[in-house]
């Protein structure tokens, strides 16, 4: 059954919605969520629900830190200003059941040979990006899983333990890649709600087990219609103005 991931959705309607249609075009029958579906963004509501919606029907979510932030911190008195009061918005505009399903997510999810985390599987707790082929070397080696997919950095890529740390790949969005199973993987699918590698297109990836092959993809939407909406809401104008250029 193939499979469709996304991370870091951040309230972003538009961009979710065209992700969907285009893993929904590519035979995915399940969703993976690997965190962040609230922030910056405009519609947190209709995002939690899409989310807990997937999970009822089968689907797997983690919990992201602006997730966290929302539904299980007082304050968001870690994140930068602009992020901190994205945050205090977002909480003031979700219900009681969302922001508990928010709260339960876990950190970490298991299943068959993968792992999903919205962070690193080294610390999860800590939020620590996998930025590069070190810290995605201590994540590939807190886990036995063969395969580990995470978000949190916003930028797509693909890693692969070697004998001395991790070789990182430049994935090329079209196009399956078989993962050998004489190694081990990490997999970024980047940021649908928030792509921050200069390209505007949101951001996903699917990944068949039967074949282990993995594809990543780079969907165009209305960006102009998500950076209204962010604008209307009084939101950081940076939220909306780096929805043009993938900044």
């Amino acid at each position: 059954m193939r499979i469709g991931l996304l991370a870091d959705l951040h309230a972003n309607r538009e961009a979710v919605e065209a992700c969907i249609d285009a893993l929904r075009d590519a035979g995915c029958a399940r969703l993976v969520f690997l965190g962040d579906y609230v922030g910056y963004g405009a519609d947190p509501g209709w995002v939690v629900d899409f989310v807990r919606d997937e999970v009822a029907r089968g689907g797997i979510a983690v919990r992201g830190n602006h997730d966290q932030a929302v539904a299980c911190t007082p304050t968001a008195a870690t994140m930068h200003a602009a992020a901190g009061a994205a945050i205090d918005w977002t909480r003031a505009r979700l219900d009681p059941s969302q922001q508990a399903f928010l709260a339960a997510l876990p950190q970490v999810a298991r299943e068959d040979d993968r792992l999903y985390v919205h962070a690193s599987a080294c610390t999860p707790q800590d939020w620590t990006y996998v930025a590069n082929p070190l810290a995605a070397a201590r994540s590939l080696g807190a886990t036995d899983a063969r395969l580990t997919f995470c978000g949190h950095v916003h930028e797509p890529a693909l890693y692969h333990a070697t004998d001395s740390g991790a070789g990182r790949f430049v994935p090329t969005p079209g196009v399956p890649m078989p993962l050998a199973g004489t190694r081990r993987w990490l997999a970024i699918p980047g940021a649908c709600g928030q792509p921050r590698d200069r390209n505007p297109a949101a951001a996903c990836a699917w990944f068949e087990p039967s074949s282990a092959t993995l594809a990543f993809l780079r969907v165009p939407y209305d960006h102009a219609q998500a950076a209204a909406k962010i604008r209307a809401a009084g939101l950081a104008d940076a939220f909306a103005a780096r929805l043009a250029t993938g900044g």
